[in-house]
């Protein structure tokens, strides 16, 4: 483990890329296999089933320490980080175990055979032989992720360095349903024909957004002045976008949908369905297995997975009712039926064609769809026709009310890339919707934010009562945070627990995405992505938004 608590420490410590890739390709090149396989693994979010709770840690460590579990839950307020809150609080170790991080995996995964009201001794002794650093990574094998500053591109530039093999070659073998208990690192890695995997999705290209510097409008069309210099203008002269981004007619549009971002895989007569978070969601949505037979095999499509009925999206959530489901019953399927909107091709007749341009690809895209009937569970983004970057603001404006989140920009010549390239593909999402609500409840933060109060709940207007409706905990500074902090201690109503009722006082902007019906909620309305956008110290409380004005935008929007 101590090898790996270096580098853990060494990539802990820097913010700059190259150091990152000089600390992993050195450990890459001199830790053992298994080490370097499963620290790859950890890195991409494959982790060893967890045998204990979290309860069960806070009590034990509690204990180990000979404090009340009080004051641990207050030192794991104030770290903010529970692996390192267990580590910080327990006993010096009274040995060192020269264990590698493999070796205490296959711990960990013996651990599971134990019965689970005999394992805590066996935990207490793991921690009693553990320094502080590798205490926290050994917490941290038991109770999730390892948040360390490392990207999937960035481990595989790593690798490609230590191993001298093409970074894209890599990408794409660490893709798919892998786990180190299922390869070694000599095949995943080494061999020249790395294991096949039919199921093996391709890496997502993904696109930047595009962030607005003011609200200059013309007509009702906003003008586009993106930080990237993209901008309106009818004339090559006097338009931004020409000289950024080159004539729009370089350029392709088209709606970006609002599902989850999916391939479809079609190999040896069999269907997979990869999420852009490397699951395998295949068994979710049966809808697909018919593809065996309308699609030539080697076929693998890019594409978003969404709820549609009636020729057009249904809202986000009604997909949402399906993702957390391992099996679809027959009335969910029927309530929530599901399409793949695709919108680029990445393999065809078995050849990779990712390196190929856009437009090539398209053509292709297009001409297979152009076999396909007009039922079924695929449908082909359209592209959006446009002739100015006007056009294209315009274009923006009504997606809404088409469905979409916005539009996505891509070069025509642009290959499909891995991870995030700037340059080649955009994308400029709808403003979000907006509402005044007033502050009602706060609670403090976790971490450097511990004793802060960031965390709020707002409400509104229903006559004379104010009604909860949402909570948010990002949107503020820090200057701004200090500050209401200060104000919440001073005019707080009741506690109940951590949370303080405060005055009704403050009004504040709350930004989201959307909205749904929620029965759980009391105002009977829930919002997705709800952030503080503005503290509007211009208004009173009785000038906030009430709740019939939400459920209008329900009405409109959801």
């Amino acid at each position: 483990m101590k090898t790996f608590a270096t580098l853990f420490a060494q990539l802990d410590e820097t913010k700059k890329t190259s150091d990152k890739i000089k600390y992993l390709s050195s450990y890459f090149q001199l830790a053992k296999p298994m080490d370097k396989l499963w620290t790859i693994a950890l890195f991409s979010g494959r982790r060893p089933k967890r045998a204990v709770t979290t309860t069960q840690l806070r009590h034990w460590a509690a204990e180990r320490a000979e404090i009340p579990l009080w004051l641990f839950e207050d030192c794991y307020r104030v770290v903010g980080d529970l692996a390192e809150a267990l580590a910080l609080i327990l006993p010096p170790a009274q040995r060192t175990s020269d264990y590698s991080l493999d070796d205490w995996i296959v711990w960990l995964r013996a651990l599971h055979e134990v019965p689970s009201d005999q394992r805590k001794p066996h935990i207490i002794r793991a921690w009693d032989q553990l320094p502080v650093q590798q205490c926290f990574l050994f917490n941290k094998l038991i109770t999730g992720g390892f948040r360390v500053g490392v990207s999937q591109k960035l481990m595989t530039r790593a690798l490609a360095q230590a191993t001298g093999q093409d970074a894209a070659t890599l990408a794409h073998r660490l893709m798919g349903n892998w786990t180190p208990e299922t390869t070694t690192w000599a095949k995943l890695i080494e061999s020249d024909n790395s294991e096949t995997d039919l199921s093996r999705p391709y890496p997502f290209y993904l696109a930047h957004g595009l962030e607005v510097r003011d609200n200059r409008t013309l007509g009702d069309r906003p003008i586009m002045v993106p930080e990237t210099g993209l901008a309106s203008g009818d004339t090559q002269k006097t338009d931004p976008a020409t000289a950024q981004l080159g004539p729009c007619q370089h350029w392709r549009a088209e709606w970006k949908w609002d599902g989850i971002r999916g391939q479809i895989i079609l190999r040896d007569g069999n269907v997979y369905v990869w999420s852009r978070g490397e699951e395998l969601i295949t068994d979710r949505f049966p809808e697909f297995t018919e593809l065996a037979t309308l699609l030539p095999d080697g076929t693998v499509l890019d594409g978003e997975i969404l709820a549609w009925k009636a020729d057009r999206p249904m809202p986000f959530n009604a997909l949402q009712k399906r993702i957390g489901r391992k099996t679809v019953p027959k009335k969910l399927r029927d309530d929530a039926p599901v399409v793949l909107m695709a919108y680029d091709l990445l393999e065809h007749h078995g050849q990779d064609i990712r390196a190929q341009p856009y437009d090539r690809r398209r053509a292709h895209l297009t001409a297979l769809f152009a076999a396909l009937p007009d039922t079924g569970p695929l449908r082909l983004s359209q592209q959006l026709v446009f002739e100015t970057w006007v056009d294209l603001a315009g274009a923006r404006a009504g997606a809404r009310a088409a469905g979409t989140e916005g539009v996505m920009i891509k070069r025509q010549d642009s290959a499909y890339g891995v991870g995030r390239k700037t340059g080649d593909w955009w994308k400029w999402k709808l403003d979000p919707l907006t509402i005044d609500a007033v502050m009602i409840y706060a609670q403090a933060g976790h971490g450097r934010r511990a004793t802060l109060y960031s965390d709020f709940t707002f409400a509104l207007w229903q006559g004379e009562d104010l009604v909860p409706f949402t909570k948010a905990y990002s949107g503020l500074t820090d200057a701004e945070l200090a500050k209401i902090s200060k104000w919440v201690r001073k005019n707080t109503l009741q506690r109940f627990g951590p949370v303080r009722q405060v005055t009704p006082h403050h009004v504040f902007e709350i930004a989201f995405e959307g909205l749904h019906e929620s029965p759980r909620h009391k105002s009977g309305v829930a919002l997705r992505f709800p952030r503080m956008r503005r503290w509007r110290h211009d208004k009173v409380v009785q000038q906030a938004n009430t709740l019939d004005d939400l459920k209008e935008m329900l009405s409109r929007y959801g």
